[in-house]
């Protein structure tokens, strides 16, 4: 793994999410899947959520706090009223205020950096696991948009 493919990485689910939600709104993003799980509300949220841990392992300031974060973090309950909800909109905003974060803090390191251990893994290793888990997400996400009547975004 080298700086510039974990950059190209971000950059397609940058690309990727940003298809997958155009032309969707905040009434759109509460819809529940049937049988269970979670909203695009969720899954954006959880995303943002998620980039605080990337950001700060660059050295860059997380675009949400803690209480931001609380909603959307792995096991909460799912978001089913929109009563805890982050308006979709701002969702999106810090979803693109982090990626300039992220590439910005990539651009900092050179890729002998991805080899500095960080507990059991290396920089590189948790890096790429989140980079992979916000892909899996913005799959769902593509699924959950033709849940509220959109063609798929991706082909």
């Amino acid at each position: 793994m080298s700086v510039d493919a974990l950059k190209k990485l971000y950059g397609i689910n940058h690309r990727a999410l940003g298809l997958n939600v155009e032309g969707l709104d905040h009434k759109d993003s509460l819809l529940q899947p049937p049988g269970g799980g979670n909203c695009l509300n969720w899954v954006a949220g959880h995303i943002v959520a998620n980039r605080t841990f990337v950001l700060q392992m660059l050295g860059e300031e997380p675009v949400w706090s803690e209480e931001q974060m609380e909603a959307y973090k792995r096991g909460s309950k799912p978001i089913q009223d929109g009563s805890r909800a982050v308006k979709f909109d701002s969702i999106l905003t810090d979803f693109r205020t982090s990626q300039d974060r992220i590439q910005s803090g990539l651009g900092r390191l050179q890729d002998a950096d991805l080899n500095r251990k960080q507990g059991e893994q290396t920089l590189g290793d948790s890096l790429h696991f989140f980079q992979f888990h916000e892909a899996y997400h913005i799959g769902q996400m593509g699924l959950l948009r033709r849940m509220a009547g959109k063609e798929g975004a991706i082909r």
